[in-house]
């Protein structure tokens, strides 16, 4: 892991830009859902299938280039599908763990996946892991705990939702390995067609069983839809798969902790949701937790 971040490589100082404003960009996905007019599941879809439309431009528009090698086998087409299963499990469950637990425990514990993907990637991959990086981890996740009210802000929750937003912080994690494995053999933007789609086929019969209807009523709702599937899908995954060829996964999924810190900073501005001295100091030490991991 040290070898992926301790040289700063051109490439890797774009691949750097690329997972922040990825970060960025999914970070306002909670804005986005907050706002929109259907339920959460068919928000779910909406977020996978309408991303396809610049997706599928984009790759008509560059072509492909002589990197970014065709799949030839079965296991070439089951390893490009396997990214959008995981993810369509981690939406479906991070929606239903905010149905069934506080909000404060959801967002805190489906951000745990960082420390999945660091489990994983040593388990997996015998990827070295050095005691400043866990230092890093240690201390963005104690961050995170802050800005969500700290630890007295856990309480009430329900133990089955927890146990769900748990499930969503592990597919997530499983997404973002696959992703990362999937870097060195094809390009991004196979990898988002591939993924994307079949993320969005997964959540099709979630969200029709769970949700009293699929298509929002006004073109605001649409508006929004079209805003989350866009900024925070086709631009957000597109950024951090961009970076996962450059980047080491469990450092990638840590640097990903910057999302709830660039949240709190959206909710306040758009939504006039306060933001407090714990909220802003919890932000701080998450940033702090990255910076001492990116060292590691």
């Amino acid at each position: 892991m040290s070898q992926a971040v301790s040289s700063a490589s051109p490439q890797q100082s774009l691949a750097m830009a690329a997972l922040l404003m990825g970060g960025v960009a999914i970070a306002g996905s909670p804005i986005f859902v907050r706002l929109s007019e259907v339920g959460p599941m068919a928000t779910a879809f909406w977020r996978v299938a309408l991303a396809l439309i610049p997706l599928l431009a984009w790759s008509w528009l560059a072509k492909d280039t002589g990197a970014d090698r065709r799949p030839e086998r079965l296991s070439d087409y089951a390893l490009l599908v396997l990214p959008g299963v995981f993810l369509a499990i981690d939406l479906g469950a991070w929606h239903l763990s905010l149905t069934m637990t506080s909000v404060a425990n959801a967002t805190l514990l489906a951000n745990l996946a960082p420390v999945f993907v660091t489990l994983a990637s040593w388990a997996l991959f015998r990827s070295p892991v050095s005691r400043i990086f866990l230092a890093g981890l240690v201390t963005a996740v104690a961050g995170v705990v802050v800005l969500k009210g700290g630890p007295a802000a856990l309480g009430g929750g329900d133990l089955i939702g927890d146990g769900i937003a748990i499930v969503a912080a592990m597919f997530y994690a499983g997404y973002i390995l696959a992703i990362g494995q999937l870097r060195s053999r094809f390009g991004t933007n196979r990898i988002m067609i591939w993924s994307t789609a079949s993320a969005a086929v997964c959540t099709l019969p979630m969200a029709v069983l769970a949700e009293p209807a699929l298509l929002p009523p006004t073109g605001f709702g649409w508006a929004i839809l079209f805003g989350l599937a866009f900024v925070s899908h086709a631009g957000g995954q597109v950024a951090i798969t961009y970076a996962l060829a450059f980047l080491a996964p469990a450092f990638s999924s840590l640097t990903l902790l910057v999302q709830p810190v660039v949240a709190a900073v959206l909710a306040w501005v758009l939504l006039s949701e306060p933001v407090g001295v714990m909220q802003a100091t919890g932000g701080a030490i998450v940033l702090i937790g990255i910076l001492i991991a990116r060292r590691g």
